[in-house]
């Protein structure tokens, strides 16, 4: 997922949404099954406080019964953390008896500790008890015995706390992995979600790169249908740029019609006559000309590149070219070099490139001596990855143009060297259509002593 998209943001709110609401939830659930867990160890205790109480009641005239039918076993096992104890209040500490787990210790009483005792008239606490043990103990005070022989006696039980706790533990060790194992579930789910649901935006992006790139003219396929409207606007967007750039063509060419017609007729009449205003009309007309030839021919230019879809392939162009420039200057057993990697496509029409390209290895093979090269390669960004323009280099090893001469700039019928046939035209065609792309064209020295001419048009991907 790149930054700042909208799978990301997607992606990253629901990860939020997970990480925080997942474990407020497992809280909250473990909290509710903890305060369970307690509850029920303190009814279990609590009912073993009445097991003792009721035993204990059994010919209790003359003091409490030792209540020896304690069911659980745990009772009976040394330090086992399950301890009963009835200790008189009112009489010697000696009368005192304990379960046998208790091994003659005395059982940590809450009354000791200066816990009250609650409504029921029972108290409730966490003792440190024998052998290093934490116990919740309950103690009650109740009174054996009618008339002078009534005595009052703590009667307490307690159970470990270890034993609730390793409960707690284990719930709380699989409550952490339930939520664990959700939580990626709900991460992966959403990732899925995210890739599927903005899908159809992929295919959108691809089919717009394939427009751009010339394999197709229009959006086609199913979409969903929240976006199916965008894909219709589009496609009457491409249409009516289409027509538009028609209308354009045809614009043009009816002006070419309507302002050379008047001119030549201008220019003609003026000829017939040798008097200084017709020698001034006819240099003013050359100069309409020139200036209707020129605007007209970018105006065209525009209109061909305003059309999305078209795409070159430089490397046939330019081959093509080459062959026709070997017949033409057979004589002079020139040498082309052609570097162009598979795949080089110049993202505008073929008309175009075929214009630059035939006028700068046409004026090469004008002053080469022996070799011409043309070597085209995508221009590579700051950080090494290929980038969205072409570069094409067109050397000869010709005389080349002085320091002075690489510094004029390249203007319309401009000749360095009348000494050749040419009208001027050829670099200022190449430097108007690489204008029109939103390129460059630049003229410097060759390494093998000619003219280099790098030209930097747009790339196809």
């Amino acid at each position: 997922m790149k930054p700042n998209s909208l799978a990301l943001r997607l992606f990253v709110t629901a990860a939020a949404w997970v990480i925080v609401v997942l474990p407020v939830f497992g809280w909250v659930i473990f909290v509710g099954i903890r305060h369970e867990v307690h509850a029920a160890f303190d009814t279990r205790i609590d009912d073993f406080l009445k097991q003792v109480l009721n035993d204990a009641e059994e010919n209790s005239e003359d003091g409490p019964s030792t209540p020896d039918s304690m069911s659980d076993g745990l009772f009976f096992i040394t330090h086992s953390g399950w301890y009963w104890q009835l200790k008189p209040l009112d009489g010697k500490p000696a009368d005192t008896r304990r379960s046998r787990s208790l091994a003659g210790d005395n059982l940590p009483l809450p009354s000791e500790h200066g816990v009250e005792p609650n409504e029921t008239e029972k108290r409730w606490s966490n003792l440190a008890g024998p052998a290093q043990q934490v116990v919740r103990v309950v103690e009650t005070i109740h009174q054996f015995g009618v008339g002078k022989a009534a005595q009052r006696y703590s009667v307490a039980v307690a159970g470990p706390l270890s034993e609730v706790e390793e409960k707690v533990a284990g719930f709380r060790t699989r409550v952490i992995q339930g939520l664990a194992v959700a939580g990626v579930a709900l991460l992966v789910a959403t990732l899925f979600q995210v890739r599927f649901g903005l899908y159809p935006l992929s295919r959108m992006e691809q089919g717009l790169a394939a427009i751009r790139s010339g394999h197709a003219s229009k959006l086609d396929g199913e979409l969903p249908s929240e976006i199916r409207p965008l894909q219709q606007e589009l496609n009457a967007l491409l249409k009516s740029n289409q027509q538009i750039v028609e209308r354009a063509r045809t614009h043009v060419g009816n002006l070419a019609h309507a302002l050379k017609t008047p001119l030549a007729v201008l220019i003609n009449e003026a000829r017939s006559d040798a008097s200084p205003l017709a020698r001034k009309v006819i240099e003013q007309a050359d100069m309409m000309t020139s200036q209707i030839n020129l605007y007209l021919d970018r105006a065209r230019m525009a209109a061909r590149i305003g059309v999305i879809g078209r795409v070159t392939e430089v490397g046939p162009v330019a081959e093509s070219l080459i062959r026709a420039l070997e017949r033409l200057y057979r004589e002079k057993e020139l040498s082309y070099a052609l570097d162009c990697p598979p795949g080089a496509r110049f993202q505008g029409e073929r008309a175009d490139l075929e214009e630059m390209l035939g006028n700068l290895l046409d004026n090469a093979s004008k002053w080469a001596r022996s070799k011409v090269s043309l070597v085209a390669a995508a221009q590579s960004s700051s950080n090494g990855t290929a980038g969205n323009w072409l570069e094409i280099w067109v050397d000869d090893d010709g005389p080349g143009l002085t320091a002075e001469q690489l510094l004029e700039p390249v203007t319309r019928g401009r000749r360095l060297d009348e000494t050749k046939p040419g009208s001027g035209l050829g670099h200022s065609i190449v430097a108007d259509l690489a204008y029109c792309y939103s390129g460059r064209f630049e003229l410097t020295r060759s390494d093998a002593g000619g003219l280099s001419a790098r030209l930097t048009l747009p790339l196809a991907t």
